[in-house]
């Protein structure tokens, strides 16, 4: 069933911080906080949107495994996110487009001293590394199968003092991205439609030796098509669940013990659209987290954006 910019946006892009993965860290399972879009970010035809992100994030649940694990088990106490990012896509034609997301981090990060027995909190603030993406829509007539392509340049600080390699805001790799897409309409009468989007990254090129490990993550959710409320605008309702998998990390200033992890989050959320503005929330959640060594872990996670299509 073909589709229509109007269908489509329905649900506003958790964020696509752009069809983009998260970078975590060896100290934590996703300290980069996590995402990856829904179906406002695949194209439906020539145009563009800008928006902007904020994203929370409160890491202070130490984790092994599959399980809650002591706090003394690990130095790391607390990492504590604000993500603002800005983004702009745009569709040249039916087949082809870009993308760039540029965020900017407010991290606060807690730490014990084993020899002084003292802990502290430190912080740092600053842009982070840029994607860059090229977009291809013309596997079906439709534009509802697609290919993402890119790069994350290594923009963001690596050297903040007092936070260790893999605390900081940036990597220092330059990364390869790839990723696919697709959306669907359930069947007719019924007023839900659906989409699965995927990436994968990998560093092709790193900085003072620490190598952030490869991952993947997905994304699949329904949403409804809305509750029109007139010239007031419209409500819509959505529900998704999340996936990732990252390997170990590695390189001299990395922790290979304490790094890599396997999680499934659920995320509902809501989008109020009037015209071609866009408001988005959701509430994500994990239901099953498996990490290596001792990570810091968030129970929820926020999200808002707004959003506008030309």
């Amino acid at each position: 069933m073909p589709y229509t910019n109007t269908k489509v946006l329905a649900a506003v892009a958790i964020v696509a911080i752009a069809l983009s993965p998260a970078t975590s860290w060896a100290c934590a399972c996703g300290c980069g906080v996590f995402d990856i879009s829904t179906s406002s970010m695949m194209p439906t035809g020539p145009g563009g949107n800008v928006w902007l992100e904020y994203d929370y994030l409160n890491q202070s649940q130490n984790w092994a495994g599959t399980h809650r694990a002591p706090k003394e088990d690990n130095d790391d106490r607390q990492i504590r996110t604000d993500l603002y990012t800005a983004g702009a896509q745009y569709m040249f034609n039916r087949s082809w487009g870009a993308q760039i997301t540029v965020p900017y981090w407010n991290r606060n990060f807690t730490s014990f001293d084993d020899d002084s027995a003292t802990q502290a909190t430190y912080n740092a603030n600053s842009f982070g590394d840029v994607r860059l993406k090229g977009i291809y829509s013309g596997l079906s007539d439709d534009m509802s199968t697609g290919i993402t392509f890119g790069v994350k340049l290594p923009t963001g600080s690596f050297t903040t003092p007092n936070f260790d390699r893999d605390t900081q805001i940036g990597s220092g790799s330059t990364d390869a991205l790839l990723g696919v897409y697709h959306m669907g309409a359930l069947p007719v009468g019924m007023p839900f439609d659906w989409f699965v989007n995927g990436e994968w990254s990998h560093a092709v090129s790193i900085q003072d030796h620490y190598r952030p490990g490869d991952e993947m993550d997905a994304a699949a959710g329904i949403y409804y098509e809305g509750f029109d409320l007139g010239k007031v605008g419209k409500i819509s309702p959505l529900a998704q669940i999340i996936g990732s998998t990252r390997r170990h990390d590695s390189g001299q200033n990395a922790n290979p013990d304490n790094s890599g992890y396997t999680r499934l989050l659920v995320g509902p959320g809501l989008e109020y659209r009037v015209g071609d503005v866009k408001l988005y929330s959701d509430i994500e959640t994990p239901i099953y987290q498996n990490v290596n060594g001792d990570q810091l872990v968030s129970p929820i996670s926020f999200k808002f954006s707004v959003g506008y299509s030309f």
